[in-house]
C-alpha cells in the first residue's frame, strides 16, 4: 500500500514534532492530518474521520494508555507504535506483527518501518494482530488477589475488596472496603495491566478505581468530574475534562 496521509497519536511536542520532521523528510508527499495528544480526542476522530493509511501512535498518553483506543474503536489502518515500554513489551508487540520504534525515533528505523508498510495490503492489516497485543496488555486472568507480608508471615487480600488505589510519596496504597489501608508493591501503571478494565477505572496519575466504590459523578470546574466515593468522604478524586467523557462511558455500559 502507498502511505500518503498519517494520524499522529503524541502527547509529547517535541515527539510530535520530531515524527512530522522524520517523515516529511522521508517522504514529502506525505500529508500530516492530525496530532492528537490524548484518548479522547482520539477516539472522538476516528468516528468522525475516515481512516489514515498510517497510525503513528504513543503508548503511553496523558489521560492513559493509548490501547484504550483500540479497546472502544475498530482501526482498520497499520499502526506503529512509539514506545519507551520495556524488552518483554515489545517482543509481544513484535509476536504480533506490530511495528514499533524505541524512542526517540530515529529517521533510518522510520525509514524502514514505512518501506515495509508500503509492501503491504491494507486487508493484511487486519484487526487479529491487534487483538493479540490487547490480549497481552489486558490478559483474560487478570489479578484476583494480593500476597502481602505479615508479622512474621504473609496474609492475602481480595482485590474484590478493595475500593481503590492510590500513589503517594512513591508508594501505591489499596483502601479496602473495611477502611483499611495496605500498602502493595506494584505500580499504578502495573496495576493498570493486572486489573480488569472492566471493572477498575484509572481516573488520575494517582488514582485507580473500582467501579463498585462510585457513588456518584459531581461537574467540576473546566469539564472536569469528581468522583464520590461511596463511605470514603473525605477523598477527592478528579477526572480530566479530556477523560470525563471515557469514564462516562464505562460506567453507561
Amino acid at each position: 500500500m502507498s502511505i500518503t496521509n498519517v494520524l499522529i497519536i503524541e502527547d509529547e511536542k517535541l515527539n510530535a514534532d520530531r515524527l512530522k520532521r522524520l517523515l516529511k523528510e522521508i517522504k514529502p508527499s506525505i500529508q500530516i492530518l492530525d496530532v492528537l495528544d490524548n484518548i479522547a480526542d482520539s477516539i472522538t476522530w476516528f468516528q468522525s474521520n475516515e481512516s489514515p493509511d498510517l497510525v503513528m501512535m504513543d503508548i503511553r498518553l496523558s489521560d492513559g494508555l493509548s490501547f484504550e483506543i483500540l479497546e472502544s474503536i475498530k482501526i482498520d489502518c497499520p499502526i506503529i507504535f512509539t514506545t519507551a515500554f520495556d524488552e518483554y513489551a515489545v517482543r509481544a508487540f513484535k509476536f504480533n506483527s506490530i511495528d514499533y520504534l524505541l524512542k526517540p525515533v530515529e529517521k533510518k528505523e522510520l525509514e524502514n518501518a514505512l518501506v515495509k508498510l508500503d509492501g503491504l495490503q491494507l486487508q493484511q492489516m487486519s484487526q487479529a494482530p491487534i487483538q493479540g497485543l490487547l490480549d497481552f496488555i489486558y490478559p483474560k486472568d487478570f489479578r484476583t488477589r494480593f500476597l502481602l507480608p505479615y508479622k512474621d508471615g504473609y496474609k492475602t487480600i481480595l482485590v474484590e475488596d478493595i475500593q481503590y488505589f492510590y500513589s503517594e510519596f512513591k508508594l501505591t496504597h489499596a483502601k479496602l472496603k473495611c477502611g483499611t489501608v495496605e500498602i502493595v508493591p506494584q505500580t499504578l501503571e502495573e496495576l493498570e495491566q493486572q486489573l480488569n478494565p472492566k471493572v477498575f477505572f484509572r481516573a488520575n496519575r494517582q488514582f485507580i478505581v473500582h467501579i463498585d466504590a462510585i457513588k456518584r459523578l459531581h461537574n467540576h470546574f473546566n469539564g472536569k468530574l469528581k468522583i464520590e466515593i461511596k463511605h470514603s468522604e473525605d477523598v477527592e478524586i478528579l477526572v480530566s475534562r479530556e477523560k470525563a467523557q471515557l469514564l462516562k462511558n464505562w460506567l453507561d455500559y
